[in-house]
């Protein structure tokens, strides 16, 4: 009996060390977190993440869309552990369906939608938004899917509000997200286009005929908001208020995004 007793307790203990060793290890491991941040997001998320990463230890993997691509992405159980959206509707969709952790919601960024064409267009030959019906019928637009890309729902919200939807629906080319709307724009294959001022902010081959004017849509605001299932939320929500301090602010401002200050 008393050798039994000896042996359960030495394998308890041998049990509790390797615990004790595992739970050291993992703690040891350093971090990781995915974000899924919207395609007109690129370039700065780019640029954040490796600056965080530096900072506090954090490795930030990153995967990029439309906003309604990535949201049904979660929807079906995609890893993600911060998402960074264009469009405020795509986060209430996550926060009814208790995917996402409501309280940590807050806007980062905000941005305009501007009209483009392609480099070496003469400015005064280019078309206005206000007469874009006057669009050759052989000639193309560009637009964001209005179902699942942000930009493409605020340029339908501002074309229908001026009329003209209904008139350049024959001519609209939808793309999968705002940075294939610049490609598009960028390679000729369509006359304008319709994107971010950010993204226009990092295109050499393309040039803004006007800004459309933002009381014409829906106001334009970056919401961030952690997933419930991410198993670093620390650490996720870490890299979403380094994204609201001065220097998330300033990478931001950098690529043509409207911040705080």
């Amino acid at each position: 009996m008393k050798k039994l007793i000896i042996l359960c307790s030495l394998t308890a203990c041998l049990f509790l060390a390797a615990c004790s060793s595992q739970a050291e290890e993992q703690k040891n491991q350093p971090k990781e977190i995915t974000v899924a941040a919207a395609a007109s997001l690129t370039d700065a998320v780019e640029e954040a993440a490796p600056l965080f990463e530096e900072a506090t230890g954090t490795k930030v993997n990153t995967t990029f869309g439309s906003s309604g691509k990535l949201a049904k992405q979660i929807e079906h159980g995609a890893p993600v552990d911060l998402f960074l959206s264009a469009d405020g509707m795509w986060v209430d969709e996550l926060e009814e369906k208790e995917l996402a952790d409501t309280e940590t919601r807050t806007n980062f960024a905000a941005n305009r939608i501007v009209l483009i064409t392609p480099k070496g267009q003469s400015k005064e030959d280019a078309l206005t938004f206000k007469s874009l019906n006057k669009v050759p019928g052989e000639q193309t637009i560009a637009i964001g899917n209005p179902d699942s890309v942000p930009a493409g729902s605020y340029t339908k919200q501002a074309l229908e509000k001026i009329q003209l939807w209904k008139d350049l629906k024959d001519q609209l080319v939808y793309a999968s997200d705002v940075r294939q709307v610049l490609a598009y724009v960028e390679s000729g294959e369509a006359a304008y286009g319709f994107v971010y001022a950010s993204d226009a902010e990092i295109s050499d081959n393309i040039q803004v005929v006007e800004q459309v004017d933002k009381n014409l849509h829906n106001p334009i605001t970056y919401p961030g908001i952690l997933i419930s299932k991410s198993r670093t939320k620390d650490q996720a929500e870490a890299f979403l208020s380094f994204l609201k301090e001065d220097q998330g602010q300033d990478i931001l401002r950098k690529y043509g995004f409207e911040v705080e200050g």
